[in-house]
């Protein structure tokens, strides 16, 4: 068993907590599936490395904007020789740090690793979430950082001055609000953890706490 690594489902596995700043804590998480597993976000350092590799490795990766790339993408394709999928928007910043194979142009679309691939612009210009169809039956919709839980219990957004956009954020969570996930998982977060599950009406309110936080 991969020792390292937290279980959330059958079929969904938690890295352990990086904390790039003060106050900001994120997490990988690797899908395991038959035609090859898939690694949300990314992981700060090696240190899950053997966990992931005793779960079959990693065969693609999907950063949802450019606060993910950094100099551990390099070591991911070395170890995996994963395909890295990441927005076309920000392809300068993130091909700094290591090749992407897949540059995800702002087009709403499922691809052949069954990932829908969500643009939702507005806390950078090329932010994109993923939503896939876990093996129990449950949707797993990875928000990045367009939305996010706060420590109070709410969820949020934070739209990077100079950067980010606030209308592309509010028309980014409209389209968040016609999906219909069972599980939400951000990469940073604040209080005690990046994922809830919910039902059709926590999620509508999470969208409206969501809308509520967008200033300008």
């Amino acid at each position: 068993m991969a020792d390292s690594l937290v279980q959330v489902r059958d079929d969904l596995f938690q890295t352990r907590t990086d904390s790039p700043f003060p106050g900001l804590t994120t997490h990988a998480y690797l899908w395991r599936r038959p035609a090859g597993n898939v690694l949300f976000y990314s992981p700060a350092g090696d240190s899950d490395f053997d966990a992931i590799d005793s779960l079959g490795g990693v065969s693609a990766q999907y950063l949802s904007h450019l606060d993910e790339a950094g100099p551990n993408l390099v070591r991911i394709a070395e170890r995996f020789g994963r395909r890295l999928h990441a927005p076309a928007a920000e392809l300068g910043a993130i091909a700094q740090h290591g090749r992407v194979d897949m540059p995800l142009d702002a087009v709403r679309h499922v691809d052949g690793n069954d990932v829908e691939v969500l643009p939702t612009p507005g806390h950078s210009p090329g932010s994109t979430c993923y939503l896939v169809a876990g093996v129990g039956g449950e949707r797993y919709l990875f928000t990045g950082d367009t939305i996010f839980p706060t420590g109070e219990g709410t969820w949020s957004t934070f739209v990077v001055p100079g950067r980010g956009d606030a209308a592309a954020m509010r028309d980014s969570i409209k389209l968040l609000s016609t999906v219909e996930p069972d599980l939400v998982i951000s990469s940073a977060f604040g209080g005690e953890t990046a994922i809830e599950s919910v039902d059709a009406d926590r999620w509508s309110e999470i969208v409206d706490q969501a809308t509520a936080s967008v200033s300008g």
